[in-house]
């Protein structure tokens, strides 16, 4: 690839140094054998189906303390540790009453 110019020339260089350092990273077929994402079209999606739904209710509002427990309980459902995470809960209820 041949700079037009100085700038050109410059971010050419960026963008080498940029793929050398992400290497690891850039291995699609790696990622598309193993079943992985190589968008972010998942993580948006999920974003809005755990967030967006529960959070952005009409005349709903919440404290952002609040907000957070019920995201991580979301997340917890929809990830398949909801149990553990339920049990972690009641293990620290018995062990503050002792």
């Amino acid at each position: 690839m041949k700079p037009v110019d100085a700038t050109a020339a410059e971010e050419i260089g960026k963008l080498i140094r940029y793929l050398q350092r992400h290497q690891e990273r850039l291995d699609y077929r790696f990622a598309r054998q193993g079943g992985y994402p190589l968008g972010s079209g998942g993580l948006e999606s999920a974003n809005k189906f755990i967030c967006h739904v529960r959070l952005k209710r009409s005349g709903a509002w919440w404290y952002v303390t609040n907000a957070n427990q019920m995201l991580a309980l979301r997340c917890a459902k929809d990830n398949g540790t909801f149990d553990r995470v339920c049990a972690r809960y009641r293990q620290g209820l018995q062990d503050r009453s002792v």
